[in-house]
């Protein structure tokens, strides 16, 4: 097990926005990537961020790191400049601004062409705070996958979990495939409903660790399978804790430290990436990475540019492929979500990227939805891509 992997004991203590925006402070003497641990940590045990009132969540979504242990990675070296493009015509800025004013959003940034077309924030955000991403992490723990493979560290999403993660043998991942942790079609029974404090994914950060074991381990130890690995899709954010500890052990480090070397510093984003971890020190995949709004858009431009160097050639074609499909042009693929126009990455309260290559744009959101999700949240926010789709048209 990597030296990553922390002591239950230890853990007990456990925009282009103005220039100011590329204030990064990369040139101190700090390391790239530092452990961040709170004074005092927020107990997983009443089921995590899942339950606070939404005050405490408009607070604590922008601070994770002052709540939960974690590594914080500095900025790039050379942050990517995000120029002012032309902005929307008046009905369009008048869409996003009432979009803004609903249902708890703190911030939207539109880029085409690479360039800032809308920037707005509220609920006291501003260019230079932070906010969590939810499960808009999984899409960058997928992208850490494509650049395992493409390091040679990964040889296959058709290799066994057990190659990289022998801790999975006689647990019902035993005889699974990487790939089939990526799209979610293991077979494995899981319970994510958001509302229940006895779910698993409620409880999957609150099971006691085990010396020497990653808690994502310790918690499949718990499963039983349901179907044949590879043909019943099922949410399972543990899977992405999975794919991030496998990804972890492949290239022996941190999914914190692997992202420095191919994210961040590629993609160029301008403020600092913190990334949470659990009981164990193992970056969480599924979850819990926090950046500025500028800095998941600059992700999501990184996505739309092919990722050149860091992935395979042709790998986000292939993980926004919908391996699994749900009618109406919704799909699922390499934790990537699909549309009836354009993918993107979506979490719980609101979090999402979404990509249209066809009008060369990206839509990144942040937000304080008043529930973790609702269709008429998830349809409001399609109805606006699909304005920006027009009001983008080529």
């Amino acid at each position: 097990m990597r030296e990553l992997i922390l002591s239950l004991g230890a853990l007990a203590l456990a925009s282009c926005a103005p220039l100011a925006d590329l204030d990064s402070g990369t040139n101190d003497a700090r390391p790239a990537v530092i452990q961040v641990t709170p004074a005092t940590s927020v107990s997983q045990d009443d089921g995590g961020p899942l339950f606070w009132d939404d005050a405490t969540r408009a607070k604590r979504f922008r601070a994770m790191e002052a709540y939960f242990a974690g590594q914080e990675v500095a900025a790039a070296a050379n942050p990517r400049m995000l120029a002012r493009g032309e902005p929307f015509d008046a009905a369009t800025r008048g869409a996003l601004d009432a979009y803004l004013g609903t249902n708890g959003t703190a911030g939207i940034m539109v880029l085409q062409d690479g360039k800032v077309r809308y920037e707005n924030y509220a609920l006291g955000m501003t260019p230079t705070d932070r906010w969590t991403s939810f499960s808009v992490a999984k899409s960058f723990t997928s992208t850490l996958l494509g650049a395992a493979i493409a390091d040679g560290a990964i040889a296959s999403v058709d290799d066994p979990v057990t190659r990289y993660v022998p801790g999975l043998a006689d647990t019902a991942y035993d005889g699974v495939t990487v790939g089939q942790v990526a799209t979610m079609t293991s077979g494995v029974a899981w319970d994510e409903n958001y509302s229940d404090p006895d779910s698993d994914v409620a409880q999957m950060l609150a099971i006691a660790p085990v010396a020497g074991e990653s808690q994502a381990v310790t918690y499949a130890r718990t499963l039983s399978r349901e179907a044949p690995a590879g043909e019943k899709w099922v949410y399972k954010t543990l899977e992405t804790n999975l794919l991030g500890l496998i990804v972890e052990e492949a290239v022996d480090m941190s999914l914190a430290e692997y992202a420095n070397l191919k994210l961040v510093e590629p993609a160029g984003f301008a403020g600092k990436l913190f990334w949470m971890q659990d009981l164990t020190g193992g970056s969480i995949g599924g979850c819990c990475l926090s950046l500025r709004l500028s800095d998941y858009a600059r992700f999501g431009q990184f996505v739309l540019e092919g990722g050149e160097g860091v992935v395979p050639p042709g790998w986000f074609d292939e993980s926004v492929t919908p391996t699994s499909e749900f009618g109406g042009g919704f799909g699922y693929g390499y934790q990537w979500w699909t549309y009836p126009v354009g993918y993107g990455a979506q979490g719980i309260f609101g979090q999402s990227i979404t990509i249209l290559p066809e009008q060369d744009m990206v839509i990144a959101i942040v937000s304080n939805w008043p529930k973790a999700t609702g269709r008429e949240f998830g349809q409001a926010r399609l109805a606006l891509a699909a304005q920006l789709v027009a009001a983008g048209a080529r």
